[in-house]
């Protein structure tokens, strides 16, 4: 599915170019001078439970060489960043191996109250960790005082293992699967889910913890989810924030999405009607649409002028608006202002740059080229769908007549894995966690991205006893840590492993 949604914690590190042997890609994340000590002696966490089935040379002689980073650059001060050797081929353990880029910000707090390390994952699929920590880190700090906080690049991602879809083997842009196919077609088969899910374990190992400690959101609810089904036994604290449905497969996601985000831009809508003096979306709902197709059909004609030499079309207009609506209501006024720019003044900036500087990194909105070839490898090896084109032309129907504002972008959507030339590896592959410890999944009700329903069947699917939902009375794309009840429980769960009580609603914007 177009999966949705968008970080946090860090480390130092100097860039380097580490050639793969066995496969010839470029990996830029080399440590070297190592950064000075803290004034108390930090000692260095060990686990004893190695991944079974690596080989040695993986597990105990393998030693993450924490360095100053060199990129991004807001990663140059307090942050590190190392390389972990994996795999290629997990069922093939001892032939060749990958460099999965990690970063961190080690934990501010008492090294004798220091948990372990706590693992983020800001969504995608396609999204670099490694930039997302300095980014999102402020989102996460008071955790800081009992967690390093810690990320990475998947596989497929940034500095690991990165799909190459464009013109060349060296060009980042986007060209379809025939050019993933000539330029990365060697390691398509190993990117996915499933397999960075075993990275993942082999990550927990060698950051010192016995279980995972590891938050989540939107697409890394995906990724959580499913190293609690591999490696039930190894689950610590686990939270699923604005979890993706898995019981839903590519287009039943596509359709999904789509009515939550018009129910979202109709609430918008009623609102804008009743509080905003010259409402740019008219006096409710259902002239909100009328104008929305009015202004799309404009932009069709003529994209508006976005600055910078860029242009806003209507397929842009509808990503641009999702990306407001993920902010909650605290995106509302600023949407209705850029709105009256776009319709009045044929202004599409105010528009555009409240998208670029706040939007989802996961949503249906098209990404940058090389996150967008990771995003379809990555979405594509999750997806057994590979449908042929009597079924694309209905499943696009579907999508376009789940929305009248959203549905005509979202339908393009149904066509990411058409002519992909690997088959998925989950397909069909359940969540279920049974024997592990608690996983907090936390959903809001008015989500436009991950619909709420979603964050009940994570829940149920990931097993008695073990999935706990929290509830969110919120708009928009996460909770955490606009809401503070929910940020109240997250914390306190992942301070002391205590969960809240079953059918915890947290009051906020829509109660």
């Amino acid at each position: 599915m177009s999966n949705h949604g968008q970080g946090l914690s860090v480390g130092a590190r100097i860039v380097a170019v580490v050639v793969l042997l066995a496969i010839g890609v470029g990996v830029a994340w080399l440590q070297r001078d190592a950064p000075g000590r803290s004034a108390e002696p930090r000692t260095e966490f060990t686990a004893g439970n190695p991944p079974a089935g690596l080989p040695t040379a993986l597990t105990t002689g393998q030693h993450l060489r924490w360095s100053r980073c060199t990129a991004p650059p807001a990663a140059r001060t307090g942050y590190e960043c190392a390389t972990m050797k994996s795999p290629l081929d997990h069922r093939r353990p001892g032939g060749r191996t990958i460099d999965v880029a990690l970063i961190r910000h080690k934990a501010t707090g008492p090294n004798s109250r220091r948990i372990g390390s706590l693992v983020l994952n800001f969504g995608g699929p396609g999204v670099s960790g490694v930039s997302g920590l300095p980014t999102h880190l402020d989102q996460y700090k008071p955790l800081l005082d009992r967690y390093d906080l810690v990320s990475f690049d998947p596989r497929g991602v940034g500095a690991t293992l990165p799909v190459r879809c464009g013109k060349t083997a060296d060009d980042t842009g986007y060209e379809g699967a025939d050019a993933c196919a000539e330029h990365s077609g060697a390691l398509l088969p190993y990117v996915g889910t499933a397999r960075t899910a075993r990275d993942l374990d082999l990550m927990r190992y060698l950051l010192g913890d016995e279980r995972l400690y590891y938050f989540g959101v939107s697409y890394g609810t995906e990724l959580g989810a499913a190293y609690a089904h591999l490696y039930p036994s190894h689950v610590g604290r686990l939270v699923l924030e604005a979890p993706v449905d898995p019981t839903e497969d590519l287009v039943e996601g596509q359709v999904s999405q789509a009515k939550a985000v018009q129910a979202a831009f109709d609430r918008f809508a009623a609102h804008c009607a009743a509080r905003i003096r010259r409402c740019p979306t008219g006096d409710g709902p259902e002239e909100a649409a009328r104008r929305m197709a009015r202004l799309a059909d404009r932009l069709e004609r003529k994209p508006a002028p976005a600055g910078g030499g860029s242009e806003l079309d209507a397929a842009g207009l509808a990503y641009a608006v999702s990306d407001h609506l993920d902010l909650g209501t605290d995106g509302w006024p600023p949407l209705a202002e850029a709105l009256t720019a776009l319709i009045d003044h044929d202004d599409a900036g105010p528009l555009s740059r409240g998208a670029d500087d706040t939007g989802a990194a996961d949503r249906a909105a098209a990404p940058p080229d090389d996150s967008r070839a990771a995003r379809t490898a990555i979405t594509c090896a999750d997806s057994g769908l590979r449908p042929g084109a009597e079924r694309l032309a209905r499943d696009e129907a579907r999508v376009k007549a789940a929305s009248p504002v959203f549905g005509a972008a979202w339908s393009t959507g149904v066509y990411l894995c058409y002519g992909w030339p690997f088959e998925g590896e989950r397909a069909g592959s359940g969540v279920d966690a049974g024997g592990a410890a608690p996983v907090l999944v936390v959903g809001g009700t008015g989500d436009p991205t991950t619909p709420y329903p979603g964050a009940r069947r994570m829940a149920r699917a990931l097993g008695d006893g073990v999935g706990v939902l929290l509830t969110a009375e919120e708009e928009g794309h996460g909770t955490y840590p606009r809401n503070r009840c929910v940020t109240e429980a997250v914390d306190t769960y992942l301070r002391t492993g205590r969960t809240p009580a079953a059918g915890t609603v947290c009051p906020g914007g829509m109660s």
